[in-house]
């Protein structure tokens, strides 16, 4: 029993002076676990230097805010609206207007399809407390919609979007409001805006500084969700629309502005009445600029900032029962 106990003992010490042996052996060679210790040690580093930082930022007086420039000091906005008499004709301008109102430095260019000034948008004018020139043009009757055509027959709007044009190259016409046209040389964008559209303020803003053509996505357009310029590498290289993609500009009415000098430039770019079907802002495009060289604007063309939100023709078939019994609404309730 004691010669067990003894071997017992004598390897138990064996196997302890081996692991003794083996702990020193290891002491001298490197450590698996210092790529580990180096990185937590930089963490903590880089953790110090960031506290450090935000430490010196806390002591630094605030910086003075960037004052925006004055009103004075930025370019004119010129939005050509041509309008025409209906029954939602007042509810739309006053949409429009109401928007236009909360754009520094824009003037509106309103343009009747009438004979002459009409009552009711003289008066809208007069108190929108906007900078404005009203003009007016009559469509010719070989131009204009015939009973039950469908509104993508024909183009609306040239003439009077042409008048405006012809105000601004200084050929007069005003019938109301500012009717000296801008000085030459003038810093300044124009604008097509329909009045049956919705507008973001914001897209003001992004075409101000329009050194040529800029361009931005429209919504609800064309059959689509959106139709845009396409964008590769802050460039247009293409165009993202489902009806007619070869056209020369496949681009909406309100999808694009032009540098006033650049029109004042080109006097005889202005829009043909005679333009194939989706053609008409082709037909003032390509007289200023290729498409390679348009500016895309909204974030390279990702935000859609005007819809098409045409008003729905009102039903008047009970204001029509009352008028054959005489008890329709009275007529000089301006609506």
């Amino acid at each position: 029993m004691k010669l067990k106990l003894r071997n017992v003992f004598l390897v138990y010490f064996l196997v302890s002076i081996a692991g003794l042996f083996y702990a020193l052996v290891q002491l001298g060679q490197p450590c698996d676990c210092l790529p580990t210790l180096r990185a937590a040690v930089e963490q903590l580093r880089q953790k110090d230097l960031r506290i450090s930082q935000l430490q010196a930022d806390l002591r630094r007086p605030p910086a003075v805010p960037a004052q925006p420039p004055e009103p004075e000091a930025l370019p004119t906005i010129y939005v050509i609206t041509p309008t025409y008499a209906r029954l939602v004709q007042k509810a739309e301008l006053v949409r429009l207007s109401q928007t236009l109102s909360l754009v520094p430095r824009l003037h509106w260019l309103l343009v009747e399809d009438a004979e002459g000034p009409t009552p009711l948008v003289s008066g809208l004018l007069a108190a929108s407390g906007l900078l404005f020139t009203h003009l007016a043009v009559l469509t010719p009757k070989a131009q204009r919609l015939r009973e039950g055509e469908p509104g993508w027959v024909r183009p609306r709007g040239v003439e009077q979007r042409n008048r405006a044009l012809a105000w601004l190259r200084g050929q007069g016409g005003a019938i109301g409001g500012e009717k000296d046209p801008p000085p030459p040389g003038s810093p300044g964008v124009v604008y097509f805006a329909d009045d049956d559209n919705t507008y973001s303020r914001t897209l003001f803003e992004e075409m101000r500084w329009t050194r040529g053509v800029s361009v931005w996505p429209v919504g609800l357009v064309g059959g689509l969700r959106f139709e845009s310029p396409r964008v590769q590498d802050g460039r247009v290289v293409g165009f993202h629309t489902a009806w007619e993609p070869t056209r020369p500009f496949p681009v909406d009415m309100a999808g694009f502005a032009v540098a006033l000098p650049l029109l004042l430039a080109k006097p005889d770019a202005q829009f043909d009445a005679a333009a194939p079907r989706g053609h008409l802002e082709s037909s003032l495009l390509s007289h200023l600029v290729d498409p390679k060289d348009l500016e895309p604007r909204a974030a390279n063309c990702t935000r859609v900032l005007v819809w098409h939100t045409r008003t729905e023709k009102p039903k008047m078939k009970q204001e029509e029962q009352l008028q054959r019994q005489g008890r329709g609404s009275d007529w000089a309730v301006e609506v």
